[in-house]
């Protein structure tokens, strides 16, 4: 009989995955079966299900009066605290119940008072109960009843909350994510204590089954806004999600585009930042990387420290980003087209030096300045992949040895060493790191066009990819915003930053309602001197 209920829950396929977590392309929803109130019979089910893992932890207990009711405790063992599901869970339900004689008295006395956790909710559906068991839940069975009780006892190992690895500033907080999806929420919670700040819940992946949590505030972002992310989240119809790029990929409104439309941050100022703009945030748990959308052109030139900062000096930092964009973006081009098509434009003894670095090269400008970029970006690569120390021990003197020999073997000129150094400088200030790839690989078809055409070609190029960028959406916001359309009144938070008693209103293009943050009259001045009243001297 019970060999007859294991294969006909088999074939039902209990175990497949929900319909909102996303059960993969194609494929439907499966039926799900409740419990039913035999000890044996509910045990062989989830032991079918996860295939006698040796992480699952059965732990049957004789309770009640001379232990005349079965009980059973299941949980994965390395994703509770098993401490405390002994103290809290396992003797108090040994101890409290031991004069009761009904299974249900029982069930409801655990459920009501004798279990110490926080979080106690109970379930009929074994598909429900699975997904607790993997998320961390421990479920308590009592024979006879076909309910569990379902208690929150996570308490797996987690990375520590540390310094951002990827974004590091002076000034600011030093706090980053984490790859636990609850300590990432509690720590924007910890910096927006409001009411309005909302959380929602969602499932992704029908084998990761990934949690993933909408994130905004409640009478500052647009509704619009916030109902497209919703229906994209629940578009998603895949089998993992593991990483919020993934996740990216699939929500994002250009996808063939090489410019990122999410903002990808490991920051909680910055995720507060903009969710107090009326933006939304995604946290993915796994990840220590959260999602801001609607992204814009100028937040990915724009970093934490500006805001902490004065004024002046966050808005002459930043306009040292966008000329280095420009510089890695354009450099390496304007020298092949100048040294190839448009020497005039060089001053006389500059363009002699050039042409006798270049007397003995013995390829053309535009395969000597790719040759030096992919030398560049293969030391980049390995610092990225090798050991910390010895990643930056072989970037520095790699690019020296590599640099000296290629001189001394007349491969490449003086003058392209320098180009392609301060290229590969400029492009490090890019403070979001998926733009710094945009830009790396768009400056190689602005090499050939500049090798084909002068300057014209990069004319052509900068149009093609300007027409590109006045295309862009980002959950319906132009990409391109405050610069096109141009709003006057955004400018304060662009290429420069005006003083926080300036940038009275938030953003229009992303809160639509309480666009106010910063009231009149905040402007610091001097305490005004009463009449007859002597200044005071130090």
């Amino acid at each position: 009989m019970l060999g007859r209920l294991v294969k006909k829950t088999k074939v039902l396929g209990w175990f497949g995955g929900k319909k909102r977590s996303g059960a993969g392309p194609g494929r439907k929803a499966e039926p799900s079966l409740s419990l039913s109130g035999v000890l044996e019979v509910d045990e062989a089910r989830i032991r079918q299900a996860f295939g006698n893992s040796l992480d699952l932890v059965y732990r049957r207990i004789a309770i009640g009066k001379n232990g005349c009711i079965q009980a059973l405790v299941v949980h994965i063992s390395e994703m509770v605290n098993p401490q405390f599901v002994s103290n809290a869970i396992v003797e108090r339900m040994v101890d409290k119940t031991e004069n009761l004689t009904d299974p249900h008295t029982v069930y409801t006395h655990i459920r009501d008072r004798y279990v110490e956790v926080t979080d106690v909710t109970e379930t009929h559906d074994i598909q429900r109960i699975l997904e607790e068991i993997t998320n961390g839940s421990t479920c308590i069975f009592v024979r006879g009843v076909n309910t569990a009780i379902v208690c929150q006892t996570q308490g797996f190992n987690q990375r520590e909350v540390s310094q951002p690895s990827t974004e590091s500033t002076i000034r600011g907080s030093k706090e980053g994510f984490v790859e636990a999806l609850a300590t990432n929420v509690s720590l924007i919670r910890r910096r927006i204590r409001n009411s309005n700040l909302r959380v929602e819940h969602y499932v992704l992946g029908a084998v990761s089954k990934t949690s993933v949590a909408l994130v905004y505030i409640e009478g500052i972002a647009n509704p619009g806004v916030i109902e497209e992310a919703r229906q994209r989240l629940s578009r998603v119809k895949v089998d993992c999600i593991q990483e919020s790029g993934q996740l990216e990929e699939l929500i994002e409104d250009a996808p063939l585009s090489p410019f990122p439309t999410l903002l990808r941050t490991e920051r909680p100022d910055r995720v507060t930042g903009n969710l107090l703009e009326g933006r939304f945030a995604i946290v993915t748990d796994g990840t220590p990387f959260v999602l801001i959308a609607p992204a814009t052109f100028s937040m990915f030139l724009t970093a934490p420290e500006d805001y902490f900062e004065r004024f002046f000096a966050g808005s002459v930092i930043r306009l040292l980003r966008y000329l280095a964009f420009l510089i890695s973006l354009t450099l390496p081009a304007l020298y092949i087209a100048i040294t190839t098509f448009h020497q005039e434009l060089l001053p006389t003894p500059l363009i002699l030096s050039i042409a006798a670095q270049r007397d003995h090269i013995p390829f053309p400008a535009v395969v000597e300045a790719a040759l030096m970029e992919m030398v560049f970006e293969l030391l980049r690569e390995a610092g990225i992949r090798l050991p910390v120390v010895l990643g930056q021990a072989v970037s520095i003197i790699g690019a020296l040895v590599i640099g000296e020999a290629a001189l001394r073997a007349g491969l490449v000129s003086a003058a392209m060493v320098v180009v392609v150094a301060l290229t590969g400088v400029s492009s490090f200030a890019t403070p979001i790191f998926s733009l710094a790839i945009s830009v790396r690989l768009l400056r190689f078809p602005l090499m050939l066009l500049a090798s084909a055409l002068g300057l014209f070609g990069i004319l052509v190029g900068l149009a093609v990819i300007l027409t590109h960028l006045l295309a862009l959406r980002s959950f319906g916001v132009p990409y391109l915003e405050p610069f096109a359309p141009f709003v006057g009144r955004e400018q304060r938070d662009a290429v420069f930053r005006s003083p926080w008693w300036a940038m009275d209103e938030r953003p229009g293009f992303v809160a639509e309602r309480n666009g106010k943050r910063v009231p009149p009259g905040q402007m610091p001045k001097p305490p005004e001197r009463e009449e007859g009243t002597e200044e005071v001297k130090p």
